[in-house]
């Protein structure tokens, strides 16, 4: 039976109604326009018909009844667009340019909420609660549900696929019934044979698809929004099998929308970029974000000249001109993806290039190293997941240890990204292929995004994010840190989760992965790399149980929905458990907690055969979504029953997942890291400078110029100190550190106002009343809190 969505405040709702339309491609032909801070153009949606739906009649009377009572009880109060009808046939043919870009969009004339109407048509629907009204439309008409938040939808409307020329193939290959011979089902025959082309003709698939995206309309569609979605239907049509599966729709996203954020680089021009948002990319277009709609895309995206568009594509896009002072930049992806993982980055850019040692570098790594294919010999077994090019299944790219790479960032950052960012990536890149074998992606861009970013990272296809504050660390955080992020390549993008709130399986698996990568990529003893991640654990387990000692218990279980994890309403809608609560963002229970099962597992059964098992997984699960127990359960197949110590993937879940708190073989663990030679010697050094500092406390002496330089290396740790001691002379590192690496300053906010000391409040409320307005509205939400 539906259930009803109510989504408490903090939860996330996903409205697509995926089990009855399914989203297989979408076509974006988008302008950026800085001056008025708004993204504008059309979207283009392929459809076919979802798994769920079971066609009973023409008369539908079954259909999808449920999940339309559904939408008339909680249609908001927002007016109905009542379009005009186009009732030509648009039968005629048309020729289409080979990724052409689209003609001028229509003139906007929506209303002060971005709702647009035809009032010739306005009468007759006053309010959008009579969509299902049987006295005025007879039987309900069918509802597509998208995923919509913070849009102005201009127009929504029917594309006749069947005017595009040379699409007749198409039509020959179909097994046409008697029905299809209708228009309107011959246009849906025509995208389903197109959406289902194989995988080696995808180059023809996506010029159709940019043809198709051209073809004329033939007839709009009545749509109405609502706070989290877009719904549109057609007059007549009660069954998701007839409903258009292919449509068109104008829209442009709002200044105040929560997928971009508008700013300005670290050399104060003007950029725009998706920031990981909670509500994902529903802000920057119309979409399906439940995890199950896997899509490809492509994308022309025009900005004035001087501007660099990077986004989430295979193609290292060169840009085009159209006219004077506009740029074209076109991107394609031909693996399927949930839709929040598109990305785009707007801003003048500057290309940090390879120096020839970068280059020397990558050409050894290339051919010194050993074959690894040895370990991968379930290659030539067909993937189990839906036909895309792979690149598992592609001879040469199996070879590849280090794919192609740009980075880029703002003018001022270059020279720092040329000493420390640059050289690492082949070291980083390699060194994750020699542990799991084919990149899933055909390239990487690298971007230093501006410094309101909330986090150190973000990994996207084809693309990573990365804070400024890890140029500042040096090569050990900017390298932890770029590894992390391409471990997110295998876990969280070519393997994803199938229940948002299971984020264990991205972050954990990064975590883990950040520190293998690392080590081989610094080629470290076996004594050596004992040593630096026991440390590590012993910092992780401490950050843990701080974090476990201050938060909320249900905000620690790794997989909050339990039992009904991965479940969906008859519709496909449901909801992210806490997908919206805004100190959620900045927790770390999921990497932390995530990574210690995993370090468990690992000691559980050995290193190599725990990695070894790791590129099984990923060669049996990649281009697919899975659970906790997908995983589990492969891994416990693998161990030997004697190595099992009584691990049931039944104990796992309850132990580490579905409970709060630190898990019991974690506690028992705990004090052993104490023993550590490394963990020694860092702790006789911070005895060491806790002595120094005694000491010039009592001689009344000043600290030594090069005592502060020394900490400004670790100025995160340094403002910590600061803050801890009250150490006024510090305070003004204290106020920098907040503006320019907000992505690490959040907690420090708290550390300011824990004190209770006036002068330390005065200068948390001075920065964040100077840094708020270019803030992450997250994190902005997260420091208000703490403040007032």
């Amino acid at each position: 039976m539906e259930t009803q969505l109510e989504p408490m405040k903090d939860d996330l709702p996903l409205m697509a109604n995926t089990s009855y339309m399914l989203v297989k491609h979408y076509v974006l032909d988008l302008d950026v326009d800085f001056r008025s801070k708004v993204i504008e153009g059309i979207i283009v949606l392929f459809f076919e018909t979802g798994s769920q739906y079971r066609k009973t009649s023409s008369t539908g009377k079954e259909g999808c009844r449920s999940q339309f009572d559904e939408a008339c009880k909680r249609r908001a109060s927002e007016p109905c667009h009542i379009p005009v009808p186009n009732l030509s046939a648009c039968s005629s043919k048309m020729e289409c340019n080979d990724f052409a870009v689209c003609g001028k969009h229509e003139e906007d004339t929506s209303d002060k909420n971005g709702n647009h109407s035809n009032e010739e048509q306005a009468s007759g629907m006053s309010s959008s609660k009579d969509c299902c009204d049987i006295e005025n439309h007879g039987n309900k008409d069918f509802l597509l549900v998208l995923d919509c938040c913070d849009l102005s939808v201009l127009k929504v409307e029917e594309i006749d696929v069947a005017a595009v020329a040379g699409i007749e193939e198409f039509v020959r290959s179909a097994k046409l019934t008697d029905s299809s011979k209708e228009l309107e089902n011959l246009r849906n025959q025509i995208v389903h044979e197109l959406v289902a082309l194989p995988a080696d003709r995808w180059k023809e698939q996506l010029r159709y698809f940019t043809c198709c995206s051209q073809a004329p309309g033939c007839g709009e569609l009545l749509f109405t929004t609502d706070t989290w979605s877009l719904e549109i239907r057609k007059s007549g049509i009660q069954t998701p099998a007839d409903f258009p599966h292919a449509i068109r729709i104008w829209y442009k996203t709002k200044p105040e929308g929560r997928s971009v954020t508008w700013t300005t680089d670290q050399s104060g021009r003007p950029c725009v970029y998706t920031v990981g948002s909670p509500i994902n990319n529903r802000a920057l277009f119309p979409c399906q974000e439940p995890p199950v709609a896997l899509s490809t895309w492509q994308a022309s995206v025009r900005a004035a000249a001087g501007f660099v568009v990077l986004m989430s594509g295979e193609n290292s896009a060169e840009p085009v001109q159209l006219r004077e002072g506009i740029l074209s930049w076109y991107y394609y992806v031909t693996m399927p993806m949930p839709a929040s993982t598109f990305t785009i980055a707007v801003g003048c850019w500057q290309e940090v290039k390879q120096q020839s040692f970068t280059a020397a570098i990558q050409s050894n790594i290339e051919f010194s190293l050993p074959s690894s294919q040895a370990d991968f010999r379930w290659h030539e077994e067909i993937c189990g997941h839906v036909e895309y090019p792979c690149r598992f299944q592609d001879s040469a790219a199996r070879l590849q240890a280090v794919i192609p790479y740009r980075v880029f960032a703002p003018w001022c950052l270059m020279e720092r990204c040329e000493e420390c960012l640059i050289q690492l990536i082949p070291r980083c890149l390699s060194a994750a292929y020699t542990t799991l074998g084919t990149h899933p992606f055909s390239r990487l861009d690298v971007l230093i995004v501006p410094s309101n970013f909330s986090s150190l990272g973000m990994a996207s296809p084809h693309i990573i994010f990365l804070s400024q504050s890890v140029l500042l660390g040096g090569s050990h955080l900017c390298g932890t840190r770029l590894c992390h992020e391409i471990a997110h390549a295998w876990f969280g993008l070519a393997i994803g989760a199938h229940d948002w709130t299971e984020e264990w399986i991205s972050e954990g698996f990064a975590t883990f992965l950040e520190d293998t990568f690392w080590a081989r990529a610094q080629q470290l003893s076996h004594g050596e790399v004992k040593g630096q991640q026991e440390l590590k654990a012993l910092l992780r387990w401490r950050r843990l149980r701080d974090e476990v000692q201050n938060s909320e218990e249900e905000l620690q279980v790794l997989r909050p929905k339990k039992e009904s994890t991965g479940e969906l309403s008859e519709s496909g809608a449901s909801v992210v458990k806490h997908g919206l609560k805004a100190e959620k963002i900045f927790m770390q229970v999921h990497y932390l907690k995530g990574y210690f099962l995993l370090r468990f597992l690992a000691r559980a059964i050995g290193e190599a055969s725990y990695l070894a098992s790791l590129r099984k997984f990923v060669h049996k699960f990649h281009g697919r979504l899975v659970l906790s127990q997908d995983f589990l359960c492969m891994l416990l197949e693998d161990i030997p029953e004697q190595q099992k110590s009584g691990l049931t993937v039944e104990s796992i879940i309850q132990n580490w997942l579905d409970t709060p708190g630190i898990p019991k073989p974690l506690q028992e663990e705990g004090e052993t890291w104490q023993e550590c030679p490394l963990v020694q010697q860092v702790s006789a050094e911070v005895t060491k400078w806790m002595q120094a500092n005694q000491r010039i406390r009592k001689s009344g002496k000043k600290k030594r110029k090069q005592d502060e330089v020394v900490f400004q290396k670790v100025r995160h740790r340094w403002c910590e100190l600061v803050v801890k001691h009250k150490y006024v002379s510090g305070y003004g590192d204290v106020e920098k550190f907040l503006r320019e690496d907000q992505a690490m300053g959040v907690y420090l906010y708290g550390e300011l106002m824990l004190n209770e000391d006036v002068k330390q409040q005065e200068l948390a409320h001075k920065c964040f009343a100077a840094a708020q307005e270019h803030m992450d509205t997250s994190a902005a939400k997260v420091v208000a809190e703490m403040l007032f």
